[in-house]
C-alpha cells in the first residue's frame, strides 16, 4: 500500500474503507491522490504494535477502567458515599442510578474491542460534562477540574498505544 506520510486524508480513507469493509483502493476511485513510497505507519499497522507500546496501553486502560468501574458501581449500589458525594456536586441523589447506567454502558462499549473507539469517545464526553461541574462549583483546577482530563487521556492513550488502525488516523508526528 502505497501513502504519503503527511497525506492525512489517506490515513481516514484507509479507516474509513476498513470500517466499510472495503479495500482503499475501491475508496481511493472516489477521492484520487497522489502516492510516494510504503509509510511507516503503513509498515507498522501491518505488523502490530510493539510489545511495550501493547502493554503500556493495556496498563493505561486497566487503570482507567478500573477507575470508573468502582464508580460505576458505586454508583449501581447507592453507596452512601457516591451519594454524599452527587450531592455535594450539585445533582440530586435520584440521578445516581441513570449516571452509573451511563458508566456501565460506556465501560462495555469500551471494553469490546470492536466498539472500543465508540467506547472512548463515550467516555470523553460523560468525563466532559464531570469538567463541566467542577469548573461550575469553582473546584481546584489539578486536583478538581482536570482530573476527568487525565483520566481521559488514561482511555485515548491506552487505546492508541494498543491500537494500530487509530495510530494511523491519529499519527504521532515529530
Amino acid at each position: 500500500m502505497h501513502r504519503n506520510r503527511f497525506d492525512g486524508e489517506t490515513h481516514v480513507n484507509a479507516a474509513l474503507a476498513d470500517a466499510a469493509g472495503t479495500t482503499e483502493q475501491e475508496t481511493n476511485k472516489e477521492t484520487p491522490q497522489m502516492t510516494s513510497s510504503t509509510s511507516t505507519e503503513a509498515r507498522s499497522a501491518a505488523e502490530g504494535p510493539s510489545k511495550a507500546a501493547l502493554w503500556g496501553g493495556r496498563v493505561l486502560s486497566g487503570l482507567a477502567v478500573l477507575f470508573m468501574a468502582m464508580d460505576a458501581s458505586m454508583k449501581l449500589l447507592q453507596v452512601p458515599d457516591a451519594v454524599e458525594g452527587t450531592t455535594k456536586l450539585g445533582y440530586p441523589a435520584s440521578v445516581l442510578f441513570g449516571l452509573g447506567v451511563v458508566q456501565a454502558v460506556c465501560l462495555v462499549a469500551y471494553l469490546v474491542p470492536r466498539t472500543a473507539i465508540v467506547g472512548a469517545i463515550l467516555w470523553t464526553g460523560y468525563l466532559g460534562g464531570a469538567v463541566a461541574t467542577h469548573v461550575r462549583l469553582g473546584n481546584p483546577l489539578l486536583s478538581h477540574v482536570l482530573f476527568p482530563l487525565y483520566v481521559a487521556a488514561f482511555f485515548w492513550g491506552g487505546l492508541w498505544l494498543r491500537d494500530m488502525k487509530l495510530r494511523a488516523l491519529v499519527p504521532w508526528r515529530r
